[in-house]
């Protein structure tokens, strides 16, 4: 048999090699010893090798992958809670340019899947100490989770407070803010960034370290709340303080029919705020070509928001300003200024309706430190807290 089958394999060969056909000899029993035991010998060092790898050298690649490779830590929130708890600590490392592509994400839809507590965002645009801090203090006092603060000083400057203030640990990232120069613009717009890490902020409110309110909290909670416009100066100003600092260079993106003026101290709602964050259309124009004389601090936002979002705004402040003394700057008032009688012109609001109140001004502006004292004594009974 072993011969047929050798010649048929050489049958389907061309190669012409001879294949000799004969009985085969039987396998020595000395090479099937020597075979078997090398097998043994194999079979006993796979099974060392084995438990080897299981006990140690395993046990050590598994703890390996396991460690580098971590899907949820239990200290991490949910992810809804991620994104709905404002930020613990307001003193980060992010860029402007990080901080505001993360502020301008916003939810698209009108109703939260939990329940949001609007509040309202003070933003202290300031050069350093808050001299009129105690008035805040009382005005806020009884509030809490109706409202946040913010405060943008000097960078050389750092605040310190009580645990027990409201202002305690409320200074963010900043940088220098120069009169009249984009600069300033960028700090405005690195306090509504910040702001908007929080998704309860529902309104935004522009303030300097001499700005007081001049209504109780729950007048101005009430005001906000129930406006269905933000309240921003936007005005078209036919002379040389106005359409007289537009640059033809601006245009397409700015033509001068939507060029507008107003106060840089403003009180916008959740929409416009992302809107001034997330633009980069406007700003490039504006930086390179509204330098003084053009104050971009008092164009900038209010043209940018007339071209955007002309039906949102109520084209006027509510934080009262002095300007009949002249002068590149408004009135600043002391302690000597501090009457009944002055709070009067303030409060008067015959010039304005709103929600059937006669109300104009919520805010008012420049009060010198040394109005702190008589400005306690007087705001229970003129002011309301």
């Amino acid at each position: 048999m072993m011969q047929s089958r050798v010649i048929q394999m050489e049958d389907g060969k061309d190669n012409g090699i001879l294949i000799r056909s004969g009985k085969s000899k039987p396998f020595p029993a000395k090479l099937l010893l020597i075979l078997g035991l090398f097998l043994a010998f194999a079979l006993t060092v796979f099974v060392i090798s084995v438990s080897s790898i299981k006990y140690t050298g395993l046990q050590s690649v598994v703890t390996t992958v396991t460690s580098g490779f971590v899907t949820c830590r239990d200290d991490e929130p949910s992810s809804l809670s991620r994104w709905i708890q404002p930020p613990g600590v307001l003193m980060h490392n992010m860029s402007d340019e990080e901080l505001l592509w993360r502020a301008s994400f916003w939810p698209r839809r009108k109703e939260y899947p939990f329940r949001r507590v609007p509040k309202i965002a003070f933003m202290f645009l300031t050069k350093g100490p808050l001299p009129l801090a105690l008035l805040w203090e009382r005005f806020l006092k009884g509030n809490k989770g109706l409202y946040s603060v913010y405060v943008h000083p000097h960078p050389s400057f750092t605040a310190k407070f009580p645990a027990s203030s409201v202002f305690h640990r409320r200074q963010i990232p900043s940088q220098v803010a120069e009169w009249g120069r984009m600069t300033m613009c960028d700090a405005e717009k690195r306090l509504l960034a910040n702001a908007l890490l929080d998704i309860s902020n529902e309104w935004f409110v522009l303030v300097s370290e001499s700005c007081i309110p001049v209504y109780n909290f729950t007048t101005i909670y009430s005001y906000l709340s129930r406006s269905k416009h933000s309240f921003m100066g936007a005005f078209d100003d036919p002379g040389p303080f106005g359409r007289g600092r537009y640059n033809d260079n601006m245009e397409p993106e700015v033509p001068i029919t939507k060029w507008r003026k107003g106060s840089q101290w403003f009180e916008i709602n959740r929409e416009l705020a992302a809107t001034i964050v997330k633009d980069t259309l406007y700003y490039p124009k504006f930086k390179e070509f509204c330098r003084p004389a053009c104050y971009v601090d008092e164009h900038y936002f209010p043209t940018m928001l007339t071209i955007e979002k002309p039906m949102a705004l109520a084209n006027r402040s509510l934080t009262w300003v002095d300007w009949s003394r002249g002068g590149p700057h408004p009135a600043t008032f002391g302690r000597s200024d501090i009457t009944e009688r002055f709070f009067e012109k303030i409060l008067d609001g015959k010039n304005c309706a709103y929600n059937g109140r006669n109300t104009c001004y919520l805010f008012a502006r420049k009060f010198a430190p040394s109005a702190l004292e008589p400005l306690l004594h007087i705001a229970p009974k003129v002011l309301g807290y």
